[in-house]
């Protein structure tokens, strides 16, 4: 595993971050195309969650004793019990940050992981700890294409009357 290029990567992020959803209006960061999705602000809200209640309180615990339960956690009613779309864009990217840089500061200081310590989820089965951290990263990664596709979404109801098809089609 190459955990400097995926430290890495999960530092860019939260530089990344702040600088897509800055000046995101109020109606933008609320924007969904239906119910079922999230919106930009939600999303935000969403990945400053994960960094305190699932990835690095998970890859802490199944580095330090692979046997102790998870805390539940359940994203989709956190949105709603949180208020997510309560929310400030703004603190929720910066709250985003800095639980990011406490999360990187706690890698950092790791030393001599094993990272095939093995969590037995009742529902995934055996979630190695290097799973976690390459799934942390790549969880960005996902949320990212996700606020990409809401600008888009945005951007083809800016041009009402007008076609967004020179741009190319969503998911090429």
């Amino acid at each position: 595993m190459n955990l400097r290029a995926i430290m890495d990567r999960m530092e860019r992020f939260a530089h990344v971050l702040p600088a897509l959803v800055h000046r995101v209006g109020r109606d933008e960061a609320l924007y969904r195309p239906n119910d079922t999705t999230w919106s930009i602000l939600e999303i935000v809200c969403h990945l400053a969650d994960e960094e305190t209640d699932d990835f690095r309180p998970r890859l802490r615990r199944t580095l330090a004793d692979p046997q102790e339960d998870w805390d539940p956690i359940d994203p989709e009613a956190a949105a709603i019990t949180r208020r997510y779309r309560d929310a400030d864009l703004a603190e929720a990217a910066a709250r985003f940050v800095a639980e990011r840089q406490r999360s990187l500061a706690w890698l950092r200081s790791l030393d001599d992981v094993d990272w095939h310590r093995t969590y037995a989820h009742p529902k995934m089965g055996n979630v190695p700890a290097g799973d976690l951290l390459a799934a942390w990263s790549a969880h960005d990664a996902l949320h990212l294409r996700q606020i990409a596709k809401r600008q888009f979404e945005l951007a083809a109801i800016d041009a009402a009357g007008f076609d967004t098809a020179y741009a190319g089609k969503w998911g090429a």
